[in-house]
C-alpha cells in the first residue's frame, strides 16, 4: 500500500499533464504567442499585390522574388477553351510565366492586361506561423475599367527567412459572365 502512496503524486502529474486544454488539435500546427495574424495578413497581401503589379508591369525579377523558387511551387488556371494549365515545380512555373513576361513586354502607352484588380470575400487560415492559405473572389477589369471578369483565387504562402513567399497560385476564371463596373462592393459581398 505504501508503494501506491508514493506513486500517487506521479500518477496525478501525468493525469494533469495529459488533460490540459490545448488549442491545437491533431494535425494542426501551433502558433507562437507573439504571432500577430493581422500584421502577417497585411504582409501577405502586400506580397500578393506586389506580385500582381510586377506581373502586369512585366518586371520579371520583381515577379520572381515574390515566389518560392523550389520544386514544390505550383500554378494552375483554366483557359477560355475549357482546358486547364498547371505547372508543378519552380522550373516549370518560371519557364511558363517567366517566358510569358519576357516575351510580352509592356510597350509605352500599351495595356497591362487588367488595369484594376479588386479582391473581395477574403478567407484566411494560418497553419502555424510559417504557412497560410487564402481564397478570395477577384474582379479583373478590362482596359477601360468598364467590365470585370470574376476569378476564384487561391494562394498558399510560406514564410522563409522572415519574408512571405507565394508557393501556390490557382485561379479559376469565369470567361463568359462579365460584371459591370460599380455593381459590386466589399460591403455587398460581405453581407
Amino acid at each position: 500500500m505504501r508503494r501506491l502512496f508514493y506513486l500517487l503524486p506521479l500518477f496525478c502529474c501525468l493525469c494533469l499533464t495529459s488533460c490540459q486544454d490545448t488549442k491545437t488539435s491533431a494535425g494542426e500546427l501551433s502558433v507562437t504567442a507573439s504571432f500577430d495574424e493581422d500584421a502577417e495578413l497585411a504582409a501577405i497581401m502586400e506580397v500578393i499585390e506586389d506580385e500582381t503589379a510586377c506581373f502586369f508591369a512585366r518586371d520579371y525579377d520583381c515577379w520572381k522574388e515574390h515566389w518560392i523558387n523550389e520544386d514544390y511551387a505550383f500554378q494552375a488556371w483554366n483557359n477560355t477553351d475549357g482546358t486547364y494549365d498547371a505547372k508543378v515545380g519552380w522550373s516549370e512555373v518560371d519557364r511558363r510565366i517567366g517566358n510569358y513576361i519576357k516575351e510580352n513586354p509592356v510597350t509605352l502607352g500599351g495595356t497591362l492586361g487588367h488595369p484594376k484588380v479588386e479582391r473581395l470575400n477574403l478567407r484566411t487560415r494560418f497553419y502555424g506561423d510559417k504557412v497560410a492559405h487564402l481564397t478570395w473572389e477577384q474582379y479583373n477589369s478590362d482596359d477601360e475599367e468598364k467590365t470585370y471578369q470574376i476569378s476564384q483565387e487561391l494562394r498558399l504562402m510560406e514564410k522563409v527567412d522572415g519574408d512571405w513567399k507565394i508557393v501556390t497560385v490557382a485561379a479559376f476564371w469565369d470567361y463568359i459572365n462579365k460584371v459591370q463596373a460599380g455593381t459590386f462592393t466589399q460591403a455587398e459581398v460581405e453581407d
